[in-house]
């Protein structure tokens, strides 16, 4: 059976989100811990250091962004350890930092583990 995964900025209310689950390398600015109601940060699923300074949220390179994000998920060695601490869940959002609702790392994180299943 597929999870319900739904993306949601990490600084909106807290609502029904289920198993709110960080998926930013860094900790968002402006947000306390205790605010955020993460219940599992998944910093190393989360695109690298080099990745995402390359994107820097441009819109010309979010295709290529895209397609690199999936490539490091395919091969990194923290995806089976993720999915097992998170996917038992019925209900999980993945929380994101980016002001871009549509086009950031969360999208193609929840696109990348619904094709997988």
């Amino acid at each position: 059976m597929k999870p319900n995964i739904a993306l949601k900025r990490v600084y909106e209310s807290v609502g029904d989100d289920g198993f709110r689950v960080l998926v930013e390398r860094l900790w968002p600015r402006g947000i306390s811990r205790e605010k955020a109601h993460v219940d599992y940060w998944a910093r190393e699923i989360a695109p690298s250091t080099e990745l995402r300074r390359w994107y820097s949220h441009d819109p010309d390179k979010w295709v290529e962004f895209r397609g690199r994000y999936m490539e490091e998920l395919r091969s990194n060695h923290k995806l089976a350890e993720f999915k097992d601490a998170v996917l038992s869940h019925p209900m999980v959002t993945f929380l994101f930092a980016s002001r871009e609702t549509e086009k950031n790392s969360a999208s193609v994180l929840r696109e990348f583990i619904l094709q997988d299943m």
